[in-house]
């Protein structure tokens, strides 16, 4: 999902009753895992989910309550009920919710974490609990880009620098996680939330043809940040590719060797015809970019090989990288169809 802290910086202006809801604990089977955020506000849900169903229903009942007397709680309730309650869920787990009734409250914080991933840095959303009593609570929050120093939290136990450190030295490997605090200026019990939030995934696609058009769609839903190239403008506008998050219109092969290549890139090469297809690959070969697939007849990818490796443009084992011909085997036909069969190899490779 994209992120919904920057989504929140775009409703600060529209949203009149906002409260976020935050999933921070799970034990056994749940429709949601900690992390999974949810806002909502205007009387509805207006973007994220925190389980949807019983779960949903149950938040959204207490969110309510939350933003009309102003106070945060922290909800925790059991999903193992008997399955003749047919209203409850019977998924066998529990699960913890926080309740922010006052999330712009901490509108700069999520400002913040909208200039880091804009940049490419990634970071800790800290949130601090306090309890005041069983369920009402009151929330801090803190963002922690890589890079930056811990010490501002030095006023509480040992356990938070420590982890921050660790999940900031490792990304992309670490996950949502809870840590008891004692804190030496309060003695109040409280809990920090350490979120790790990393720029999206950056998906660039060389062609806006119809192919090309259709992924940006589905890469957008997919949750890639999108960028389209190509030299046609009549093809590479606004109008015609709506979803794409950038369109560069030059030189494909020129503006490839150019854009910054790395473990959260996804390439896939879509153009008009096999001189510009090569034009775009030429750059991509060995640059530590995450995936590079290439639309192509099994005797289209087979003379690109032949010619790659014969002017040493490549080496076997770099063109054994390429995904070509792109996409899962899913017998494809039409162009969404196409679009499809390269969407799902991209989730496939991404999740794994």
């Amino acid at each position: 999902m994209k992120n919904i802290y920057l989504q929140l910086a775009q409703y600060a202006q529209q949203v009149t009753g906002p409260v976020l809801a935050t999933v921070t604990g799970t034990r056994g089977s749940t429709p949601q895992k900690p992390g999974s955020t949810a806002l909502f506000g205007n009387g509805r849900l207006l973007a994220g989910t925190v389980g949807g169903g019983f779960v949903e229903n149950k938040v959204w009942e207490q969110a309510l309550k939350c933003s009309a007397n102003g106070e945060s709680s922290w909800m925790h309730f059991s999903l193992d009920n008997d399955i003749t309650r047919k209203e409850e869920a019977i998924c066998g787990g529990s699960i913890s919710i926080l309740i922010d009734a006052s999330p712009f409250k901490h509108i700069e914080v999520f400002k913040e974490i909208g200039e880091s991933l804009s940049a490419g840095i990634h970071g800790v959303l800290v949130t601090i609990i306090s309890l005041l009593n069983e369920q009402e609570v009151t929330i801090v929050r803190k963002w922690v880009p890589a890079g930056s120093p811990v010490d501002t939290l030095e006023a509480y136990n040992g356990d938070l620098p420590k982890k921050l450190v660790e999940i900031l030295k490792n990304p992309g490997y670490s996950s949502f996680r809870q840590v008891e605090l004692k804190s030496e200026r309060s003695e109040r019990a409280s809990v920090a939330l350490l979120e790790p939030i990393y720029p999206l995934p950056r998906l660039i696609i060389a062609g806006a043809g119809h192919i090309g058009k259709a992924l940006s769609h589905l890469g957008r839903l997919l949750d890639f940040e999108v960028t389209v190239l190509d030299d046609r403008r009549e093809y590479a506008n606004a109008e015609n590719l709506p979803d794409a998050d950038h369109i560069i219109v030059r030189n494909i092969g020129e503006v490839m060797s150019k854009l910054r290549k790395d473990r959260n890139t996804y390439i896939v090469i879509v153009t008009r015809g096999h001189d510009d297809d090569a034009a775009a690959l030429r750059p991509c070969i060995e640059t530590g970019a995450a995936y590079v697939g290439m639309i192509g007849s099994k005797p289209k990818v087979a003379k690109m090989r032949q010619e790659f490796i014969a002017r040493k443009w490549a080496t076997e084992e770099q063109w054994q990288k390429i995904y070509t011909p792109v996409g899962l085997d899913i017998g494809s036909k039409t162009v969404e169809e196409i679009a499809v069969s390269i969407a799902a190899q991209l989730v496939q490779v991404r999740n794994s």
